[in-house]
């Protein structure tokens, strides 16, 4: 899963929340149940000093004080209830000090004595040497002729904290089930509220300026996602009016302009045929016809253009051999690449059966062609290989040339789009062969790739799809 999509995110958060939610309210109940059970166990033991204070210590000066510490051996018997009892006097003598318990869980004789406390009643949590602790209460008596005594009366904790430690564990053991429950449910909740963005994406994806007309699902839940639906909608609409609009413009303006362009070229050659004229005019006129020849093809080519987004880049859609035609056309762009003393190799061992228009596939390789040996410098080579490879007809054409950067690869197919300066310079390029490139294989169902290196050259790389081809037996092969 990606960490940063929505449904990963959200599902976390709602993972931490639910077990933070956990968390806090065990260690809620952990605390009140742990105050609880000691304030009852405090209250038990306080009733039970007030009791010795109140019946045994207050009429200690009639029943004497051996009685008193009878009574307590017999009524209470701290040994055998694993009780702690101790009687001291106003001086801090003691009167009385129960045995070890029969379970030996503290030694009543290593219990510091009470801190002085104004209060008659009073309790205390005792920390024993071996980590255990008492919870004590003390109740003061004060006898008929004034003397004070202090009843103390503490049992071990050990219950409350072994009961605590059960919980505790129940806790730890139902922590991972609640993370688990937390991070199922929250994955179900998210995907199941992502669902429509996940369609909506799905089919934004799809959607091109070839297929403008299709629209995005509107899911009817009356919420924002539905509210967004119709928004971008509503925008894919207004861009559809907006690029039918220029593909428009476009066509009627480059077909309106080639009959003037026609007449004045016409015009032109004319005038530079009169050997009457100056030669300082004749030059310009050359340099005119030069010009009005780069927009001739600039023209023409925004011409092919429209057509190709019109959906006419498949006028004759028949079955071929594309290496064949790839190696005709290599040994005819041969002779222009001979004047700049350019090698052009081409490797086609075996027939690649494609269906499509044969004179818009020859204009890719034309177009690859010539713009290698364009910026491929003198002496260079220019190298075409054509071969099918998992069901597609993939051609390479791979130059020796001057190379394009790599913050500009991302564009060489845009329309205009220019390299650098040294490409400008070209006189008859307009920034539009590529771009042709990438509508025609766009149009065949194909894609056009490139990669280069700064002054060691370019690759250009075409993938179609094959079809199935039938030899002269009739067998498919």
């Amino acid at each position: 899963m990606n960490m940063d999509s929505i449904r990963f995110r959200l599902t976390v958060w709602h993972a931490c929340l639910l077990t933070a939610a956990f968390i806090l309210l065990g260690a809620l109940l952990f605390m009140q149940l742990k105050a609880y059970l000691q304030n009852t166990l405090l209250e038990t033991q306080a009733r039970r000093a007030q009791q010795i204070a109140e019946t045994l210590l207050s009429p200690v000066n009639r029943t004497g004080e051996k009685y008193v510490v009878e009574e307590i051996k017999t009524l209470y018997a701290p040994e055998h209830s694993d009780r702690f009892i101790r009687i001291t006097r106003k001086d801090g003598s003691v009167l009385y000090v129960s045995g070890p318990p029969n379970d030996q869980s503290f030694d009543p004789g290593g219990v510091p004595p009470a801190l002085p406390s104004p209060q008659r009643e009073f309790t205390r949590k005792q920390a024993m040497p071996d980590g255990r602790a008492l919870l004590i209460a003390a109740c003061r008596a004060t006898t008929e002729n004034g003397e004070s005594y202090l009843a103390e009366v503490g049992t071990p904790a050990t219950p409350i904290d072994t009961m605590l430690s059960h919980l505790l564990l129940l806790l730890g053991l139902s922590l991972p089930v609640v993370v688990l429950l937390a991070v199922g449910g929250g994955y179900l909740l998210v995907r199941r509220a992502l669902t429509p963005v996940e369609e909506i994406a799905r089919k934004a994806e799809i959607i091109t300026q070839h297929n403008l007309s299709e629209r995005l699902p509107v899911a009817l839940t009356g919420d924002e996602l539905e509210r967004l639906s119709v928004s971008l909608n509503h925008m894919i609409a207004r861009l559809e009016s907006a690029l039918q609009n220029s593909k428009r413009f476009v066509a009627d303006a480059s077909h309106e302009l080639r009959t003037p362009l026609t007449i004045l070229r016409g015009e032109l050659e004319n005038l530079a045929q009169d050997f009457q004229l100056p030669a300082a005019l004749q030059e310009r006129l050359g340099s005119l016809l030069e010009e009005v020849e780069r927009l001739s093809k600039i023209v023409e080519r925004l011409f092919a253009l429209s057509r190709l987004d019109a959906g006419e880049a498949q006028a004759e859609c028949i079955q071929f051999d594309l290496a064949e035609l790839t190696a005709t056309t290599a040994e005819q762009m041969a002779l222009l690449a001979e004047d700049k003393k350019i090698s052009i190799t081409c490797d086609a061992r075996q027939a690649v059966p494609v269906k499509g228009d044969r004179v818009r596939l020859k204009q890719v390789v034309v177009n690859l062609l010539d713009n290698a040996i364009k910026y491929t410098p003198d002496g260079g080579t220019v190298h075409l290989k054509i071969a099918a490879a998992n069901g597609h007809a993939i051609i390479e054409v791979s130059d020796t040339g001057i190379g394009i950067p790599a913050e500009a690869l991302p564009h060489v197919f845009d329309r205009f789009f220019r390299v650098d300066q040294a490409r400008s310079r070209r006189p008859d390029g307009a920034g539009l062969g590529l771009a042709i490139v990438h509508s025609i294989c766009h149009a065949h169902g194909g894609e056009v790739t490139a990669d280069s290196i700064i002054g060691k050259g370019s690759r250009f790389c075409v993938s179609l799809p094959l079809v199935e081809w039938k030899n002269s037996a009739g067998k498919i092969t």
